[in-house]
């Protein structure tokens, strides 16, 4: 099972719709605080629907408390500075995969802690800078559960 970690989320709506998607990708999420909102934002509910109640999140206070609960075994950092496309990059179970805030990114203290060949970067034309959080958060997930043959998955019949 992939880790999705929302760095310092701020948006309510992005989160909302991260938290439908990792339910529906069956992966655990994380939100690294302090958050842009209130759990119960009506925009967070609103894109989460009533997935929230089936969602494997938890929310940590900060950086340092997420690193010390968790400890990660690979984290890696999906940044507009990564140096491999997650296409190239292979993806283990229980990975966590960290995504930075919407105006940001990650500071440097996160991502500092991630070794370059771990820095990915999704594919974009050259004059854009960075894709929606929720949208960037739905393409790293899906190739990684692609990738580790989108275990427990309702498959559909040829």
């Amino acid at each position: 099972m992939i880790n999705l970690v929302l760095y310092r989320p701020e948006m309510p709506s992005n989160a909302g719709n991260v938290i439908r998607l990792a339910v529906n990708a069956g992966a655990r999420l994380h939100f690294i605080g302090p958050l842009g909102f209130y759990m119960d934002n009506k925009r967070l509910l609103r894109a989460g629907l009533d997935y929230r109640e089936l969602a494997n999140l938890t929310v940590h206070v900060n950086f340092a408390q997420f690193l010390e609960k968790e400890h990660p075994t690979r984290l890696i950092a999906s940044t507009s500075r990564g140096t491999v496309s997650p296409y190239n990059f292979k993806f283990q179970d229980k990975d966590y995969v960290i995504f930075g805030r919407e105006k940001e990114g990650l500071s440097e203290e996160v991502y500092d802690k991630v070794p370059q060949d771990l820095r990915i970067r999704i594919p974009m034309m050259p004059e854009s800078r960075c894709l929606n959080l929720s949208n960037s958060v739905a393409v790293v997930a899906y190739e990684a559960w692609r990738q580790l043959g989108f275990t427990g998955a309702a498959m559909i019949k040829p």
